[in-house]
């Protein structure tokens, strides 16, 4: 999908949409998009037993697990929350060279430093040519005010982080797509960077790599419309999946539509975990092993117990809170998807008809229940016409 170049009467700009044959036209042609949400960072959301391991050979192996099912795209959680992890943008650069297929979609916070627009334009150029265009960036703005506060920084009010990143990437897209060098200073973000005569060669494959956003709010909704191929959008009615049902459809509409008035299209992704056995009654016996291991303490060391560490003014998250939907029992993901394979299918064949676009899954247990999926659920999924 095309956008303006950030010179005044420079030319329009092509991104990854605009090419037949780029890997994300090419992952489109299938009814749904599955992904795999994986988390780089050692969270432990419940004392329930799991295998995870932020190390880099476990999700290595479990990337290329997804790529042997036919996973569409693969997108690591990333920050700076103080949490044991390794780098979303370093690790997925490495697995670019090991992979084939799998779109990887790198979480960057861009505010941060900040990254000067032609570190982002280089660093992205040069990984998508060793991805061959498989490789993107989900833009971050920061949303706790502790990652702003490991740099040294004080919190951006909301609306005008996304503002800075619109400036930052209107640079970085004309660094990616015009011919010409580029002189430019920051307007939104004063003192913030600067370029002269700058200039990137060689130049993404499809136009620029994918770029990516998650948000719940009219600024961040308002951003991915303008720059985003790809919008990670949240339940509004919270994680329940009769809450995510009803109110999905009015809020998936407006943000086709705001991309539509900019002359644009988007695909939106939704994140759930899913808790599957062969029968409802284990698929719910896991969940409930699994709620019953959560508790509030849980990772509240590595701040010396301060609650207001993860303090957050993210939108995407209110409607968890909300008294007026019923609510899920904090298994992770954004929504909750429990039950048998079949009832599982049947879930996301439900999502699907509400608009969204594509799951980016998450396990409780990633190892063996990514296998359990691959052998239960896939197969169901493309007799139910979601997967080709």
């Amino acid at each position: 999908m095309s956008v303006t170049s950030v010179r005044e009467g420079g030319p329009i700009l092509k991104g990854p949409w605009d090419f037949d044959d780029s890997p994300i036209s090419r992952v489109a042609e299938q009814p749904l998009l599955l992904g795999l949400f994986l988390n780089l960072q050692d969270i432990k959301t419940s004392t329930h037993p799991t295998t995870n391991s932020w190390t880099f050979d476990y999700n290595l192996a479990l990337v290329q697990k997804a790529e042997e099912l036919g996973r569409s795209q693969w997108l690591p959680k990333g920050g700076y929350d103080g949490e044991a992890s390794i780098d979303a943008f370093v690790a997925l650069g490495a697995m670019a060279a090991a992979t084939k297929r799998i779109m990887l979609i790198s979480t960057l916070h861009v505010l941060y430093g900040p990254l000067h627009p032609l570190h982002i334009a280089k660093w992205g150029a040069t990984l998508d040519h060793i991805s061959k265009g498989r490789w993107g960036i989900n833009i971050v703005t920061g949303h706790r005010t502790v990652e702003a506060e490991m740099f040294g920084r004080q919190q951006i009010e909301h609306d005008k982080r996304y503002a800075m990143a619109g400036e930052l990437f209107d640079v970085v897209n004309s660094l990616w797509g015009e011919t010409e060098n580029l002189t430019y200073e920051a307007k939104v973000a004063k003192n913030g960077w600067q370029i002269e005569n700058a200039w990137i060669t060689p130049k993404p494959l499809y136009g620029r790599p994918i770029l990516v956003n998650a948000t719940g709010s009219a600024a961040g909704i308002d951003f991915a419309a303008k720059y985003s191929d790809l919008i990670f959008i949240t339940s509004p009615g919270g994680a329940h999946i009769e809450s995510a049902l009803e109110t999905l459809p009015a809020h998936i509409a407006t943000i086709k539509e705001a991309a539509k008035a900019v002359g644009r299209k988007i695909k939106t992704l939704i994140n759930p975990i899913i808790i599957s056995r062969d029968t409802p009654e284990e698929a719910e016996a896991y969940a409930d092993s699994i709620a019953e291991g959560s508790g509030g303490s849980l990772g509240s060391s590595k701040f010396n117990n301060n609650a207001n560490a993860y303090k957050s003014d993210a939108h995407g998250w209110r409607g968890r809170k909300d008294p007026s939907h019923k609510q899920g029992r904090n298994l992770g993901g954004n929504i909750e998807i429990i039950g048998s394979p079949e009832q599982v299918v049947a879930q996301i064949k439900a999502l699907h008809k509400t608009g969204v676009d594509g799951i980016q899954m998450n396990f409780y247990d990633f190892a063996p229940d990514l296998d359990y999926f691959g052998q239960k659920i896939l197969p169901l999924l493309k007799i139910a016409g979601l997967r080709i």
